[in-house]
């Protein structure tokens, strides 16, 4: 009978430290660094309005919905999801979902996460998804229901894009300021430190609520605007993943055994807005016609063939061929310098004019490379187009403000794939990133956007569409090519698709 306990004890206590080397074998381990051309400007979800910052935000926090790798959209915190009526969708919750501090995540944080967002004092650069919501109302713990002020058919793809849910008691009894630098959600990664100007530093949080949690200890995004130091980081092995590589660079990146180069179209639209919210400043290009004369002005073939070596496809509108709304009988504006100087001509300004054109540098694919190239072929018509370039984070602050050049150049990305994602943050007149005001234009936007068949909804932003190009608010571009170079350190990178987004937080490492 002793031999027995004694034995049952003995294969209990194997067991035991089988299964106790088995989770420690899974716990996550080792280290990523990604470098990026700029920093974010902040870690607070309901602040930012980036590529970068949302980058960051998806490893911390989580959303209602998420899209994955793919491009599809697929339930996160929400377990299911159904439209009540016209006006009304309701969200299931999980449930045993804990924030970095321990304090369970209910429908009472969804709510104050949603009006948050929606609140002007916010300031949040995303708000204009929001403004649709009339109401949230929690029904239970694991219950929230959405008003809508109309029928919106796009809210369940705007719960996945920017809605990030954040801890109502934590902020409330810390504050605005505080959370910024304290930052704490519920998603793989918890907030370690942040160096300005560095690095942010973030840890597996080992508390996470879903089947997939962090594999990587540690997860860093480096900042390193030079684009050959970033490059020459990833080449020694400093940093494991480095965006923006360099058409230029490909080929010798690729005779290294250790590094891969993974590239595919980034759902990003690259152009050159007006600045149009100070006439004073803006002067000649208060002009419709002036702006256009700009459009013929600019060889955008050129731009990507010998500046991008092919790493862009050249747009007619703000929109990308994937995204709703679409509309591919609208044709680019062509080159023709001498239509140019025409129209210039019969605007009143024959000798062309003097103005200034801002960028960033190292934040998009040969941004400041773009910038030159274009101001050369300004100078071709006669305008004379002083060029600044900003570092990111005053860049964003300027813009915000409205306070940014005549001219500037911007890079937009759409998750949400359909485009109330472009145009509302972009031409809206009460949103933050539009400096552009069209009373007829924001009315025919709205009507869109709550429109609920399809196929009038698709033909009304192909008359929206047009009205843009007529307008040439902007300087259009093309979507820009990501290149990403990621050393052999890295088990799982993949592009996400027409998107930015890396989704560093399911990183692994081959070894």
């Amino acid at each position: 009978m002793k031999k027995t306990i004694i034995l049952a004890i003995l294969l209990t206590l194997a067991a035991f430290l089988f299964l106790s080397e088995g989770m420690a074998s899974a716990a996550a381990k080792g280290k990523i660094v990604i470098a990026q051309g700029a920093e974010t400007t902040t870690l607070d979800p309901h602040k930012g309005g980036s590529a970068i910052f949302v980058n960051a935000c998806l490893t911390m926090y989580d959303l209602l919905m998420r899209v994955d790798r793919e491009g599809k959209r697929r339930l996160a915190l929400a377990t299911s999801y159904k439209s009540i009526d016209p006006v009304t969708w309701e969200f299931k919750l999980r449930k045993g979902v804990k924030f970095h501090n321990g304090d369970p995540l209910t429908a009472s944080d969804v709510k104050f996460s949603y009006d948050r967002m929606r609140d002007p004092k916010t300031k949040y650069p995303f708000r204009v998804f929001y403004r649709g919501i009339k109401e949230v109302q929690v029904i239970d713990d694991y219950t929230v229901r959405i008003i809508t002020k109309k029928p919106d058919p796009v809210l369940p793809a705007r719960s996945a894009f920017g809605s990030f849910i954040v801890p109502e008691k934590y902020i409330k009894e810390h504050g605005d300021e505080y959370f910024a630098k304290h930052p704490i959600g519920s998603g793989r990664y918890k907030f370690v430190k942040w160096v300005k100007n560095d690095y942010v530093e973030l840890e597996a949080n080992e508390d996470y609520w879903g089947d997939r949690p962090a594999t990587i200890k540690k997860l860093i995004f480096k900042t390193i605007p030079e684009t050959g130091s970033r490059i020459a980081a990833l080449e020694t092995g400093e940093v494991d993943i480095a965006t923006n590589v360099p058409p230029f660079m490909i080929p010798k990146l690729k005779k290294d055994p250790n590094i891969d180069v993974i590239s595919g179209p980034s759902g990003r639209v690259i152009f050159i807005g007006f600045n149009l919210t100070k006439p004073e400043k803006a002067g000649p290009l208060m002009k419709k016609e002036v702006r256009q004369a700009i459009n013929y002005a600019v060889d955008k073939q050129s731009l990507i063939k010998y500046v991008l070596m092919g790493s862009g496809e050249q747009l007619a509108t703000p929109l990308i061929p994937l995204a709703f709304g679409y509309d591919p009988s609208i044709k680019p504006y062509p080159y023709d310098p001498e239509k140019a100087k025409k129209i210039l001509k019969e605007a009143g300004y024959p000798n062309g004019f003097e103005t200034e054109f801002a960028t960033g540098s190292g934040r998009y694919l040969m941004d400041k490379q773009i910038a030159e190239a274009i101001s050369g072929m300004l100078a071709k018509v006669g305008i004379k187009a002083r060029l600044k370039v900003y570092e990111w984070g005053k860049y964003e602050q300027v813009r915000k403000a409205h306070r940014v050049e005549p001219l500037y150049l911007l890079g937009w990305g759409n998750t949400m794939s359909d485009a109330d994602g472009t145009l509302l943050p972009l031409f809206f007149s009460k949103s933050k990133y539009s400096n552009y005001v069209n009373p007829t234009l924001d009315k025919m936007m709205l009507s869109a956007r709550y429109q609920m068949d399809p196929e009038k909804r698709k033909a009304q932003y192909s008359e929206i569409l047009k009205l843009i190009k007529d307008e040439a608010p902007w300087i259009f571009l093309y979507q820009q090519m990501d290149n990403y170079g990621v050393r052999d350190t890295v088990a799982n990178f993949k592009q996400s698709a027409g998107s930015e987004r890396m989704d560093c937080d399911v990183l692994k490492l081959s070894r």
